[in-house]
């Protein structure tokens, strides 16, 4: 029952993702190893810092000396009871206001990353011409999902301080613009596509922006606040993933008994998506594997298993396969028709980040190109709701967010 996907999506994409990586993605070489030489040196004064607030120098980086450090010489209480003592950035954050000094080690991890893993990173990838050509592979995923390396491009960070600092390192060529268009709430949509709930639908048809009218079912309010639209998307997205109410409370800092109660009342605004949900997950444990809507299937032995966090674990999964890699096999569909649509122009594809396709166009070419990207995007299936797509155009990725 794949044939058909393998023809029309699989078969057409290698020569997409063999143009985008030809043509690849410019970097910004002076601002690049302006931020190389400013990372080192705020790397270096946050090393001192810490030393001073410690009282003496340390290997910060070994995890070892880290938590003597911490936890016997400064004498900050450990946060769990059980386990072996770590200095994951959880523990680190649960312990951030216990002495001024874990606030700092927090931030030369920030800094470190930053200038090791991506400055670093891509100063050794990039040609002489600025260039970056990522390696995409098609066969990596069990979803279906695209994925990159030499460089990674589909990991550069989203967070505020991270995505500005290297987001501004990627732009257009000379005298082109970068185009991007990104998906809103995409596995969502497949979500209320899938499940057939008529109240996620009918918000969906509204134009209603889901996260805050979930915020507003949670808290009682008609005007949520920034904190908790945030809370609701993510519930909204914890319910994709099938996190437990002990997921989503360590990951909003709440008790378990109130992530349940968020749970709870998500549930019974869309009573169909728990439905819907229970019936993926008992279809999988009985078939072995769980199914896009497309028909890519991803074998989940994990449901048999006599092991408790084994099956949790194959739970999860056959939640969320179904939303993933339909989300993946839109996109692939996307692009494979923006490729399509732009035969003859000089404007290219260059870049996907799983629900984000950019271009690099001629500024002559942009708002063409711009009207193609919206509309290839938002129409390449029919769900039983809309597909949306926004576009930005920028001279630098950061530009387009």
């Amino acid at each position: 029952g794949m044939t058909e996907l393998y023809r029309k999506v699989e078969l057409p994409l290698p020569s997409v993702l063999y143009d985008m990586q030809k043509t690849g993605f410019l970097l910004d070489l002076k601002l690049l190893a302006e931020l190389k030489d400013k990372y080192e040196a705020l790397e270096d004064e946050t090393k001192e810092r810490i030393y001073e607030l410690a009282g003496g120098r340390f290997n910060i980086n070994s995890p070892k000396q880290l938590a003597a450090k911490l936890f016997d010489e400064l004498g900050i209480p450990y946060p769990k009871r059980r386990g072996e003592r770590s200095t994951s950035a959880e523990i680190l954050n649960l312990v951030r206001d216990a002495h001024p000094v874990v606030a700092e080690v927090i931030r030369y991890r920030f800094i470190t990353k930053i200038r090791s893993t991506y400055l670093e990173g891509l100063s050794k990838v990039a040609g002489a011409d600025g260039v970056v050509h990522t390696e995409f592979h098609q066969m990596q995923t069990s979803t279906g999902r695209l994925s990159s390396s030499e460089p990674n491009l589909q990991n550069i960070p989203v967070r505020e301080e991270e995505g500005k600092v290297l987001r501004a390192l990627f732009i257009a060529r000379d005298g082109h613009v970068l185009v991007s268009s990104d998906y809103s709430q995409i596995e969502l949509r497949v979500m209320a596509h899938l499940s057939g709930d008529e109240n996620l639908i009918a918000a969906y048809m509204s134009g209603a922006d889901v996260h805050t009218a979930v915020a507003c079912e949670l808290f009682g309010t008609s005007e949520p606040t920034a904190r908790e639209r945030r809370i609701a998307k993510t519930v909204n997205f914890g319910i994709i993933y099938g996190m437990s109410a002990y997921g989503l409370a360590e990951r909003l800092g709440l008790s378990t008994s109130q992530a349940k109660t968020y749970i709870d009342m998500y549930f019974s605004r869309y009573p169909r998506v728990r439905e819907y949900l229970d019936e993926v997950v008992a279809g999988a444990r009985d078939k072995g594997y769980a199914e896009s809507l497309f028909g890519r299937r991803r074998v989940i032995a994990e449901l048999k298993s006599g092991d408790y966090r084994r099956r949790s674990f194959g739970e999860r999964a056959a939640m969320n396969m179904p939303l993933q890699s339909t989300a993946a096999y839109i996109i692939k569909i996307a692009m494979i028709r923006v490729y399509e649509a732009l035969r003859g122009m000089r404007s290219r594809l260059i870049l996907q980040v799983h629900d984000e396709l950019i271009l690099d166009c001629p500024e002559d070419e942009a708002e063409k190109a711009a009207c193609i990207l919206k509309r290839e995007m938002e129409n390449a299936v029919e769900l039983k709701v809309p597909l949306v797509a926004s576009v930005r155009t920028g001279k630098s990725w950061l530009d387009c967010k």
